[in-house]
């Protein structure tokens, strides 16, 4: 799908039988253990890390990392990875279905999420966010010095950053034509010669039985709500994590060229059957 997505209709509140909220009693105090317990646990390395490493993070990463794998295992979401492991500086992106896709993508590689300002600010999600490391930008033209100066230093800095070009997620149905405007800053002095970039396709398969939208996250859908459907889920999904070849950013000419080769592979690994077997 290439032009403008019309969001489908939200779908009504989920309704949740006996056994889902007997999944809901055992999983959700493990998620809140895991999820909390580790950002504790983060947040006291990090006044170690930082006095000795500066912006550099070399051990933070691995408690998210470790954080995130934890809580889909207790959810029961497995996920099938494919592809190969970009080496050297560079970044990545991918289609965004849903909140979930922080925990997934965490679960597979160190990586600091870019996100819009606003993040910053929710309960819960904003404070996990900041603790590890988020790089949180306004979608502004008049602040594109400042971003593209946040973003050498944190690359410069062997940081892996990730960023969904979309703009929004989705029902998971479709991959949206990407923005290109943060791929500006890619082409700055330091970086263009420097840095590659990385397409990741996220892409969800729903329990059996229910409809394709299951893990979509769209329009104005509560957080409390989607977590508690998958909390209280018996029998998962799976959810595929397809790695592209990495691309260089000065193999192309311009913001706009990137933006579309980036695209092009997330579609095709959107749309391709890969049917691996789940790992995780």
């Amino acid at each position: 799908m290439t032009g403008d997505w019309v969001p489908p209709p939200e779908p009504s509140a989920p309704k949740v039988g006996l056994l889902g909220w007997l999944l809901v009693i055992l999983r959700a105090p493990l998620m809140i253990v895991v999820v909390f317990g580790g950002l504790i646990l983060l947040l006291l390395t990090r006044l170690i890390e930082r006095p000795l490493f500066g912006v550099d993070r070399p051990v933070t990463p691995w408690i998210t990392l470790c954080v995130c794998r934890a809580s889909l295992v207790i959810m029961g979401l497995r996920v099938a990875q494919r592809g190969p492991v970009m080496k050297g500086r560079g970044a990545l992106v991918a289609n965004h279905t849903s909140w979930l896709d922080i925990f997934v993508l965490n679960s597979r590689k160190t990586i600091y999420f870019v996100s819009k300002s606003e993040v910053a600010g929710w309960p819960g999600i904003g404070w996990l966010a900041r603790a590890t490391g988020t790089l949180f930008i306004r979608r502004d033209r008049r602040e594109a010095r400042a971003q593209t100066q946040m973003f050498e230093e944190r690359l410069m800095h062997g940081h892996r950053l990730l960023f969904f070009p979309e703009g929004t997620s989705t029902d998971g149905q479709q991959v949206l034509p990407f923005k290109t405007t943060l791929f500006a800053a890619f082409f700055s002095e330091r970086l263009q010669h420097e840095m590659q970039i990385q397409a990741v396709s996220v892409v969800y398969n729903p329990p059996q039985g229910d409809e394709p939208r299951f893990y979509g996250w769209w329009g104005d859908m509560d957080f409390g709500s989607s977590l508690l459907k998958n909390l209280a889920t018996l029998r998962h999904g799976y959810v595929e994590v397809v790695y592209h070849d990495p691309v260089r950013v000065d193999d192309h000419p311009n913001r706009k060229t990137l933006a579309s080769h980036l695209e092009s592979q997330v579609r095709d690994g959107h749309t391709r059957p890969w049917h691996d077997k789940p790992t995780a």
